[in-house]
């Protein structure tokens, strides 16, 4: 038997966009997973993933301990990627950002388990964002609870089936003017959703430092505004990306928040906007990056045109500008 079909590791939230691909990841290194869920028979789709009975999704919810210690009973290492970005109902920021993490840290630390804490770029207890200030609460409980656990901040996730870059393109064929708060001047790095579930994965392994907090970019720093037209390039679709002010885009948000699916913007998600996301050059310092853990990380340009394609006019086998 692998060593690693011997580790138990229970994964919080990995029925989600990044969960599905960490689960794959870990299959794919032979530990046994336990996904933690709400609804468990929504989480079907991570079955092919691995092998018969490699994979077991059991429900919990992180706002009740009971339900944390019982599917982490018996793990090796337990993986937090719960997180929201917007607020509905009790499912609020404190609530699944800060206390929830404090709740799965402790319940891994009575079991005597590894941690990695999947956190965002730009957790920060002094933000204007409370998305921001949340997370930054994540990671003080998880730490304080289990000193040596791994944080890991990514920058914004893209993907196949991502709402960043699939949100956009699907605007894109709706309108023909596309927002750009403040001008588009925000900086991001991008990073690939496999290259975040490779680094998780890794830490698992115990190949990333005890108690250290990773910043997870992708290969280049992009504008908002870059990122919006690398899209519109990608999907041949000829728009005007008109600047809107901080101002007016939080007052618009304050009305788009109730907005469904596409439309929907938060204040909060504005107020996002007002800080680069960006890997700091401390953690460069450090070797506290992917290229630290030996990933070299793909880019927008390589990954997304295989997925983006979908929303050209003309689809795949034939690109022209509309």
């Amino acid at each position: 038997m692998a060593p690693n079909q011997e580790t138990l590791v229970t994964v919080f939230g990995g029925s989600g966009f990044l969960g599905r691909h960490v689960v794959r990841a870990l299959a794919r290194r032979d530990y046994r997973i336990r996904v933690a869920v709400r609804r468990p028979e929504l989480a079907g789709h991570l079955q092919p993933l691995g092998r018969v009975g490699q994979i077991h999704a059991v429900q919990a919810n992180v706002r009740y301990p009971a339900s944390v210690e019982t599917a982490v009973r018996g793990a090796g290492a337990v993986v937090n990627l719960v997180g929201v970005l917007s607020t509905s109902g009790e499912q609020s920021f404190e609530a699944v950002h800060a206390h929830a993490s404090e709740t799965m840290a402790k319940a891994a630390a009575s079991v005597g388990a590894r941690v990695v804490h999947v956190s965002a770029i730009g957790a920060d207890e002094h933000s204007t964002s409370q998305y921001a200030r949340t997370k930054a609460a994540g990671e003080q409980a998880t730490l304080a609870a289990v000193p040596a656990a791994t944080i890991m901040r990514p920058a914004v996730v893209f993907g196949p089936e991502d709402q960043f870059t699939n949100r956009f393109a699907a605007l894109a064929q709706m309108s023909p003017v596309l927002p750009l708060i403040s001008g588009g001047t925000t900086r991001m790095q991008p990073v690939y959703v496999g290259d975040v579930a490779t680094a998780v994965a890794d830490a698992v392994d115990g190949k990333a430092k005890a108690g250290a907090i990773y910043e997870l970019g992708g290969p280049e720093v992009l504008t908002m505004r870059e990122i919006m037209q690398m899209i519109l390039d990608i999907t041949d679709r000829n728009r005007l990306l008109a600047p809107l002010p901080f101002a007016l885009a939080k007052f618009k948000a304050a009305f788009l928040q109730f907005a469904p699916g596409l439309l929907k913007l938060t204040p909060d998600q504005v107020e996002l906007l007002k800080t680069d996301k960006v890997v700091s050059e401390a953690a460069k310092a450090a070797g506290l990056t992917l290229q630290g853990l030996g990933i070299a990380p793909d880019s927008m340009e390589a990954i997304c045109p295989q997925y983006l394609w979908r929303f050209r006019p003309m689809g795949q086998f034939q690109r022209k500008n509309v």
